[in-house]
């Protein structure tokens, strides 16, 4: 029995040992795992690739086929690429005049060359387009960016549009059932207008759209289709982040505790941030936080909301 005892001991030792043992280094696509360290999507990755710009451990590839562990030393133009950061994640109220994108071909202004002061390199969720403002999100995790853009997340985008023209509710509401304009179909479309009183009808007609896809100018080119211009469109929410009070040019970080309980099932165990930190807004360049109540509102400002909730026509025309 005493014998008995020792080797089931010794047994018991020796599986707390093994089992204390790290585990290798679990492996992962190349792209993949620059996109998670917020050097670029993985598109652009493959790009960068492509140009003969990205090595591991001294070697420069030629194709994106390749594994790589954190054991591997990444390089980017030279330089060495970092261990990811826990993933962060800013609410970005983006300016009518701006691109989005990193590097315009035309020399246009883009978000990033006017993002406020503070921020790390980041990658937008999705963009919008030069003359679209409103909501735009932006991480430094490029594998959360790529996830929330699909249509699979389900979440809502709510925009409030202004167009030339005028239209029934009763043709909105066939946007519902889908509709295909130059053989390219877009889904289900929830489009609400405006109710005006008698006697204030203009030239233009207010819209608020909820769609779950974000195809190129999806909302331009199907309101074309039905015989109205748009010539305002601002983005307000996106799944449940809000763009509330945030002003123009601005962002303000979500905090850790929101990223745990909203996006944990996109994000690496290992990225997942800790604590529960909050800061207030950063402001756009060039001007200073709002001060008193207006600060106040923005520092705590409705980030988290119904996102299919209707805004007042108030704001929604500030």
């Amino acid at each position: 029995m005493v014998r008995h005892t020792r080797e089931s001991g010794a047994k018991s030792r020796a599986g707390q040992e093994k089992s204390a043992t790290p585990a290798a280094p679990r492996p992962e696509r190349v792209a993949k795992a620059l996109a998670r360290a917020g050097i670029a999507s993985r598109r652009e990755v493959e790009r960068l690739i492509s140009l003969g710009k990205v090595a591991v451990n001294g070697r420069i590839l030629e194709s994106p086929a390749v594994l790589v562990t954190r054991d591997d030393v990444l390089t980017v133009e030279g330089k060495v690429v970092n261990e990811p950061e826990p993933t962060r994640l800013w609410r970005y109220h983006k300016p009518v005049g701006l691109v989005t994108t990193h590097k315009d071909p035309e020399g246009r202004p883009t978000v990033f060359e006017h993002l406020p002061e503070g921020l790390p390199r980041v990658l937008s969720v999705g963009r919008l387009d030069l003359n679209s403002e409103g909501l735009l999100l932006l991480t430094n995790d490029g594998e959360l960016a790529r996830a929330l853009e699909m249509p699979a997340t389900g979440w809502p985008r709510r925009y409030r549009v202004r167009a030339l023209g005028s239209i029934t509710q009763q043709k909105l509401d066939r946007l519902q059932e889908g509709i295909s304009v130059d053989g390219v179909h877009y889904g289900s479309i929830d489009a609400k207008l405006d109710k005006v009183k008698e006697g204030e009808r203009g030239a233009n007609v207010w819209i608020t759209v909820t769609l779950t896809e974000g195809k190129n100018r999806e909302i331009r080119k199907v309101f074309e289709a039905l015989g109205l211009k748009v010539n305002r469109l601002m983005r307000l929410a996106y799944g449940p982040f809000q763009l509330g009070t945030l002003e123009d040019g601005a962002a303000e970080e979500v905090g850790p505790r929101v990223i745990r309980e909203l996006l944990a099932d996109f994000i690496a165990p290992e990225n997942l941030p800790t604590g529960d930190r909050t800061t207030g807004p950063l402001a756009a360049p060039g001007r200073r936080p709002a001060g008193g109540k207006a600060a106040a509102r923005l520092a705590t400002g409705n980030a988290l909301a119904d996102p299919t909730r209707k805004p007042s026509r108030v704001r929604a025309q500030a």
